[in-house]
Formats: C-alpha cells, structure tokens, sequence
C-alpha cells in the first residue's frame, strides 16, 4: 500500500509542479522516488508538526497543493488545533497523510499508536476521511482528493495485508465498494485493514457478504441503508475505537431504519498495555481472526435464538 502511495504521489506531482510534500522527518526511505523526480517539491519541515500546518497553510494560500505527511499518531492527532483552525476553518486544499494507524507501530507503544484519528476528525467541519483497504483502493482514494479542493485526511496502516480488489477502481465516486454481492443475511461493512479481517470472517462463517468504506467522510448513507435493508446482522470492521469511527458513521446511518442485530469490531475503550509484534497487538485488544469470529458467531448465534 505505501508503493502504491508513492507512486500516485509522484504521478500528481509531475502533473502539478504545485504539489508540495512536506514532512516531519518522516518517510526517507518511502520518498526516495519523490526526491529524485521532483527535487525542488519536498520539504523536511523537521520535528515540528504543529509549524508545519501552519507552513502548509501559508503556501496554500499561496496557490499551493500542500501533502502533509506524518504518523497518524501525530498527523492529525497532535496538529488537531491547527488542522482545525489553520486549514478547515479557511477550507484550504490540504492533504494530510496519516502512516502508521491503528496499532501497527506495536513495539513503539500507545504514543506512537493512533486508534482515535478518525472520531477526532469526524467532528471537524469541511475535512473528508479516506481509509483505503488495498492498494487499489489507495489510488482510488488519493486521485479523489487530487480531485477536490478542500482539506483531506488519508489514514493508512503501515502492515500490508495483500490486495483485496483484483485490479484498480475506475471512476470510484466514493461511495460503498462491494466485494461479495450475494444477498447474504449478513452484511460486514469494513474500512482500512478490518477489510482484510472481514474477507476472513466471511469466508470463514459464510452467509456474509462484505462491502468496503474506502470514505468514511462524507460518509455514504443512502447506498448503507439500502445495502442493510432485509439483513439480519451488520458488522463492521475496524482499526480503530468503536467510538467514533467506522461503527459510529454506521450506527447513525442506521438508527431508526434498521431493526437487525448491530455489532461493532475494532479497538475497545482502552490503550495499548502491552508491547509486542503486530499480530501481538491486535489479539491483545481481541482482533485476532479466532476471537473475532467466536465472537460473532455467538452473537448471530444468539440473533437466532432470540427469533
């Protein structure tokens, strides 16, 4: 996914000699290409990430296209007031980059982990969230905001889990992306690396078709309700809080139109107390494919039961 990145980043930036990459002295060695083809378009804003929204700013004022790249620990997280009051407020067109969501920088611990960037931007006016699931769905997500004229937030995890889509998306307008479509009683809505975990629990449990949130903002509603109706359970995959993300956008979609069984998967209230690998990380907050599809088993199971 991160040389999928770099390549659409280089691409946009040989179309627009506007286009501007900053970062926090991050990301040498993904920017290698960027440095060799467009030299005088990089900026290493240095250990600064707060003066760096606000240099990005100023050069969009400019008549610049900013990309700003950092951790999701620290882009958006730690630059949040000046996300909001130096780019929102003014509706620039800035990107902001965030690597490294989720739980993946495991042995770094909770500082360096970013569970909350897409509630803490959710609540920001004007900005649009995209959590690609493949590489594919990166393209597609990064021309989109090449598209737009606002600000932008692009949340990407920095474990490859293999492709999900056979080959690119053409003309992705933003909405839903199904991957099974079969009328399923199930529904499995995912976003960023739980479309992986879902594909898993679907093939796994059968009776699910699963479909992908590559924009979590503006979130699409109506293909949502339309997809759910007639289920008997949505789930959605996440990493990320169950607050405030992908399970929140869902919830509110579906309050008062939806009457099946609703599950949330993702990260529970709670920081990261222990310290390992990747796959470490995600079974010690209860992601790992065994607990995850022991626990919906059980709640589908229990669905019936009530019936």
């Amino acid at each position: 996914m991160r040389d999928a990145f770099s390549s659409a980043l280089v691409a946009a930036a040989q179309r627009d000699p506007k286009l501007l990459l900053l970062t926090g002295d991050h990301g040498y060695a993904l920017f290698d290409p960027f440095r060799k083809a467009c030299p005088d378009q990089y900026m290493n804003c240095g250990i600064a990430e707060q003066n760096m929204v606000g240099v990005a700013a100023g050069l969009a004022k400019a008549g610049f296209r900013p990309v700003v790249y950092g951790l999701a620990a620290f882009v958006p997280i730690r630059v949040l007031e000046q996300i909001k009051i130096d780019v929102c407020y003014e509706h620039l067109p800035v990107t902001f980059i965030g690597d490294g969501a989720g739980v993946v920088y495991a042995h770094l611990g909770t500082s360096h982990q970013s569970t909350e960037d897409i509630a803490a931007l959710r609540a920001v006016p004007h900005v649009s969230i995209y959590s690609p699931g493949d590489r594919f769905e990166l393209t597609a997500c990064f021309d989109r905001i090449m598209q737009s004229s606002g600000p932008a937030y692009l949340r990407m995890g920095k474990a490859d889990l293999g492709d999900v889509h056979a080959g690119p998306l053409a003309k992705w307008n933003g909405e839903l992306i199904p991957v099974t479509t079969s009328n399923a009683p199930h529904l499995f809505v995912a976003t960023g690396s739980g479309l992986k975990l879902a594909q898993k629990i679907a093939a796994a449990i059968g009776n699910a078709d699963v479909v992908s949130v590559p924009c979590l903002k503006p979130f699409p509603e109506e293909s949502l309700r339309r997809l759910a109706q007639r289920r008997e359970a949505v789930v959605t995959f996440e990493e990320h809080s169950i607050y405030g993300g992908l399970g929140g956008a869902v919830a509110e979609s579906l309050v008062g139109r939806y009457v099946g069984t609703f599950l949330r998967i993702g990260i529970p209230d709670q920081f990261s107390t222990l310290c390992g690998n990747y796959p470490f990380l995600m079974e010690s907050h209860g992601l790992g494919l065994s607990d995850v599809e022991n626990r919906i088993r059980k709640v589908l199971r229990e669905h019936v039961e009530y019936q």
